[in-house]
């Protein structure tokens, strides 16, 4: 008995670590997983939607530290000098999300890339260039078409409106 009792600590000790190392390669921090985007895990998670800004958004994770919840998007590529501004407005429209869907402001979320993790203060002022830009958005919808915004072929190719696009590079 005290050998299968041995085993069992030896065993869940080894899954701690592994789960522990697989925790710190996403970025993610301490607390409780409590919501994760189904390409990541396979289950079906609701979306975070906000009426008034009529944004909809999912997460990659929403971690609970005490009575907040993170958000935390993970990328695949490694880090750029600074985050890009996509990135940035990415996760601000989660914080909005998270604050308006379970009424708690986090104080921060997560951009998790493979080589780190950096955490951006949800402030006021992100906030706000976040609800401007949502706004710019919407002017341009009402256009006929929109100009591409870039020159990278790329970025292009995984575009996923390449195929329709008139003003495709690739």
């Amino acid at each position: 008995m005290l050998v299968v009792i041995a085993g069992l600590v030896i065993v869940a000790s080894i899954l701690l670590v592994i789960s522990s190392r697989q925790r710190r390669s996403l970025g993610l921090p301490a607390g409780r997983v409590v919501y994760s985007d189904p390409k990541l895990w396979g289950k079906l998670e609701k979306p975070l939607y906000d009426p008034g800004l009529g944004l909809v958004g999912k997460p990659d994770y929403l971690i609970r530290e005490g009575a907040t919840l993170i958000p935390v998007e993970v990328k695949s590529r490694r880090l750029p000098q600074s985050p890009s501004e996509s990135h940035l407005f990415q996760l601000a429209a989660y914080c909005r999300l998270v604050e308006h869907s379970f009424g708690v402001r986090p104080p921060h979320g997560i951009l998790s890339y493979p080589d780190h993790a950096i955490a951006i203060d949800y402030t006021p002022e992100l906030e706000s260039r976040l609800i401007r830009l949502i706004e710019a958005i919407r002017i341009r919808d009402g256009f006929d078409s929109v100009e591409r915004s870039h020159a990278s072929p790329a970025r292009c190719r995984r575009c996923g409106f390449n195929a329709i696009c008139d003003q495709a590079l690739t």
